[in-house]
């Protein structure tokens, strides 16, 4: 197998299930029994785990994997979309061994391509506000978010009704580029 490095994924999303049933299957994608064995590289990262007092699956797992893990992830976790009660981020890393370089990307799930784009505006609207809070005042972030929200009413006016298959999950470069830990 060809390595592409390490790989941190870190988000949690709210599935209608309990996930050790057979509809969510992360063990499929990862290669392993089950979910309880999706630990971590690093000891105080919990992995795939379902917290079932907050009824949520947490991920915040980094591992060692090959070149096809990186086309096999963001399929997965889109995957969980028809099985999410709502729409949720998942970060994605990667940790390039050859050449030492990152990449970040966020993907989106979630139980309808409306809910979806929902959530990438709102990350839209928090990325670009926290971005602009560090130059302008209140006034002026209200009016680029004001054009946000114009460009996201329009492409849900382009999309139709049913929002199209692109919303289903995307993924976008996240501001994490060059972190090695999303924490």
């Amino acid at each position: 197998m060809s390595r592409l490095g390490v790989i941190h994924a870190h988000g949690s999303t709210r599935p209608r299930f309990h996930p050790h049933s057979r509809r969510c299957a992360p063990e499929d994608y990862l290669d392993l029994d089950s979910t309880e064995e999706a630990r971590s590289l690093h000891h105080e990262e919990p992995g795939i785990v379902y917290d079932g007092h907050a009824q949520t699956l947490e991920i915040c797992w980094t591992g060692e994997v090959g070149r096809s893990f990186a086309t096999r992830i963001e399929p997965a976790l889109q995957a969980l979309c028809p099985l999410s009660e709502m729409a949720a981020e998942v970060e994605v890393s990667y940790y390039y061994e050859e050449d030492d370089n990152e990449e970040s990307h966020v993907v989106f799930v979630g139980p309808t391509p409306q809910a979806v784009h929902e959530a990438q505006r709102q990350r839209m609207v928090a990325d670009v506000s926290a971005l602009l809070g560090r130059q302008f005042g209140d006034a002026e972030i209200a009016r680029v978010i004001a054009v946000v929200n114009d460009l996201f009413s329009s492409d849900t006016a382009r999309r139709g009704p049913t929002g199209g298959e692109a919303a289903e999950a995307s993924d976008a470069p996240g501001p994490g580029v060059g972190r090695r830990h999303l924490h």
